[in-house]
């Protein structure tokens, strides 16, 4: 099937030429020792493709935010010794000053890590001048940061407009399982969005209703959508000034044919720490001093049936506030679930967004998911339906 971007099927013979590669490597760092290098493994499939064929590969990536100012603490000089470690060969620092003489001297199947892109002031202005030094240095432009795409900087979107450009095996990967989750899923199709806030994924609920079957809100939101249906919530973290748009997101949903799903048992708090007291009652019974904390286990067994019967599943965000024991049983239990349908075959499920990953290992559902997203802000924005301008730059 032809995609609808260039991967590196399409960039043909490589050999001796100087490959731009955007990666994440904004990884983190203490003492010098990398504490999760998920984001540097992600790397390893297209750096050692490239290499393997004879590429001068050339990787471009930011770290930190530095705002133009280059600073010794956050050089990428610092990554080149962990992410040697990873890829299994030498890879060799190579700072701006000097940059074009130093790749001079790079045989075919060398890698090699620029310092970081944002010492530059115009990198996230995606400004032509920075384009321009960037495209000197190489002969073709891989993006594989989808993490990065939703963002129009330099090394994201203005280099694949200067040079051939193809997505890495990294960011096919990515934008494969998003198109089998939105783009053109199989139906029924369930998402589950959980998070503390309606405001920060009122953009997300709101393309959701018009492209799901189902939608099932978890975490401190619900108790929005529950407020607006006229319950109490007691002191439950909620935003009443927003029951409003629930409604609205509740009439949408109707128009469209979506149905949402609420926690209709939930388990409730005094107090707001670990393995507190707790009971778990009918979400009209919360007491006024009580805090809804997690989603009840009859409702938490009915949203599994509820993804035995769908095809498609992408998850955004905890049921309840999983990383304070016991709130985290609803969000596990219904990982789990879908995780065992993806093994079974019944379900394609996608996941991503930063606590939605971290609740998945916890879960230790993560491996079992069809594909797990770590890109944040991106998949975020990917789920509200916007365009990503370093995606859109791919486009054929």
């Amino acid at each position: 099937m032809t995609k609808s971007f260039r991967t590196l099927d399409d960039i043909g013979d490589v050999t001796g030429k100087r490959v731009l590669v955007r990666e994440d490597l904004n990884v983190p760092l203490h003492d010098g020792q990398v504490s999760d290098d998920t984001r540097l493994r992600s790397t390893v499939a297209t750096v050692a493709e490239l290499a393997d064929k004879g590429a001068i590969v050339l990787v471009l990536a930011h770290f930190g935010r530095p705002k133009g100012v280059p600073s010794p603490e956050l050089s990428l000089a610092q990554i080149v010794k962990p992410y040697e470690a990873v890829l299994g060969r030498p890879v060799r620092y190579i700072d701006w000053e000097g940059a074009a003489e130093a790749i001079a001297t790079l045989q075919p199947s060398d890698i090699g890590v620029l310092e970081n892109t944002r010492f530059f002031g115009g990198e996230e202005k995606n400004e032509p001048a920075v384009v321009e030094r960037f495209a000197a240095l190489g002969d073709l432009y891989v993006n594989d940061a989808f993490s990065a795409a939703h963002r129009a900087h330099a090394s994201t979107e203005g280099l694949a407009h200067r040079l051939p450009a193809f997505a890495g095996r990294a960011m096919e990967a990515e934008l494969d399982a998003l198109e089998k989750a939105l783009g053109k899923p199989e139906h029924p199709v369930a998402a589950v969005v959980g998070g503390a806030k309606v405001s920060t994924k009122l953009a997300v609920l709101k393309h959701l209703v018009t492209r799901v079957d189902h939608l099932i809100i978890g975490g401190g939101m619900a108790n929005t959508f529950l407020a607006a249906r006229g319950v109490d919530v007691g002191k439950s973290l909620c935003e009443h000034e927003l029951t409003g748009t629930a409604d609205e997101i509740f009439d949408a949903a109707e128009a469209a044919g979506c149905t949402i799903h609420l926690p209709y048992d939930v388990v409730v708090a005094k107090e707001f720490k670990p393995n507190p007291a707790t009971r778990t009652v009918n979400v009209h019974e919360v007491a006024a001093d009580e805090m809804i904390l997690d989603v009840g286990p009859a409702a938490t067994e009915s949203l599994g049936d509820v993804l035995k019967n769908c095809r498609t599943l992408v998850w955004n965000g905890p049921l309840g506030a999983f990383e304070t024991p016991p709130f985290d049983t609803a969000t596990v239990a219904l990982a789990r679930t879908a995780a065992a349908l993806t093994k079974e075959g019944g379900l394609v499920s996608v996941a991503g967004g930063g606590d939605t990953v971290a609740a998945l290992n916890q879960a230790g559902a993560a491996d079992s998911f069809t594909f797990v997203s770590t890109a944040g802000g991106a998949f975020l924005e990917w789920m509200e339906g916007r365009e990503l301008p370093g995606v859109a730059a791919l486009t054929r």
